[in-house]
């Protein structure tokens, strides 16, 4: 899959999971998708950033769909400002 697919993938995936995220007050962008196209980086925003259940909703919520539109992706890490 090109790089540019999988981005597209990856961005369907965030449009999935962001309703959910703003109806809490936050929000997530995606920050870059690494060379061999296995380790996402996005960013929790807004209300996201100080919850205490972040790191389950990167995990079960965010990486769960983005493996879901792109199985190939290994890993999704937050990265904080």
């Amino acid at each position: 899959m090109e790089a540019q697919e999988l981005t597209a993938k990856i961005e369907q995936a965030l449009d999935e999971i962001r309703p959910f995220l703003q109806s809490d007050g936050g929000d997530i962008s995606l920050l870059s998708v690494d060379k061999d196209g296995k380790i996402v980086k996005v960013r929790l925003e807004g209300a996201c950033v100080g919850c205490s259940v972040n790191q389950m909703t990167l995990k079960s919520g965010v990486e769960m769909t983005i493996k879901k539109h792109a199985p190939q992706i290994e890993q999704v890490i937050n990265v904080q400002n």
